[in-house]
């Protein structure tokens, strides 16, 4: 690898570790005891994937979709058998899993609501500088999405995110319609929710700060 690029990923990294570095990156299934990584060991992960982004495009890293998404692709709208609030529930439970908390629950540091999810813009941005530089490693990098089924492969898991949500969406809309708990609908702060309240909210704090 080139002075010229080597110097460029570390100065990346150093970015990584002052602005936006903050969110540890705990493994998902931390082992009672053990020492959780510091926010250099994060960052150098974070990069670490970056770099990987070539062997994306040559297929030697994919990662594998849910099952529970692949066949919500296939029938997104299937009326579960039976309709019931527990097998309602049944459903819905993989779905957490795969696509993480739904948009009804509480925003969370694990889970944040929407506003929040770019918390981590600038640090993502230094990634995806690594990523881009890592991606021109691989000539006519395009061609060699296309070559390999990468293309497809990211359509692939773009479009079985969406089903997947889109049947959660629908299965806590059956649950609402046949009176189950909160555990198979929509939670009842979400239903009650007033459509425009952020909207008004954020343009009176605006207002606010303005005078």
């Amino acid at each position: 690898m080139q002075p010229a690029l080597l110097s460029s990923l570390a100065t990346l990294l150093a970015a990584l570790t002052l602005c936006g570095c903050s969110s540890e990156m705990a493994p998902p299934n931390p082992i009672p005891g053990q020492a959780q990584p510091t926010k250099t060991q994060a960052a150098e992960q974070r990069l670490g994937g970056a770099l990987t982004a070539p062997l994306h495009d040559v297929n030697l890293v994919r990662t594998k979709i849910p099952d529970v998404l692949l066949d919500a692709i296939d029938a997104p709208y299937a009326r579960p058998r039976p309709v019931t609030c527990i097998e309602i529930a049944a459903e819905i439970a993989p779905l957490d899993d795969a696509l993480g908390a739904d948009l009804d629950r509480p925003p969370t540091k694990a889970n944040p609501g929407l506003l929040h999810r770019g918390g981590g813009f600038a640090s993502d941005t230094a990634v995806d500088a690594v990523r881009a530089t890592a991606e021109g490693i691989i000539p006519y990098r395009s061609w060699v999405r296309k070559l390999t089924g990468a293309e497809q492969h990211a359509r692939l898991v773009q479009a079985a995110i969406e089903a997947g949500a889109v049947r959660r969406a629908y299965l806590k809309g059956l649950g609402l319609d046949h009176g189950c708990n909160p555990s198979s609908t929509p939670t009842e702060a979400a239903q009650n929710a007033v459509a425009g309240a952020q909207r008004l909210q954020r343009a009176a704090d605006a207002a606010a700060a303005s005078r």
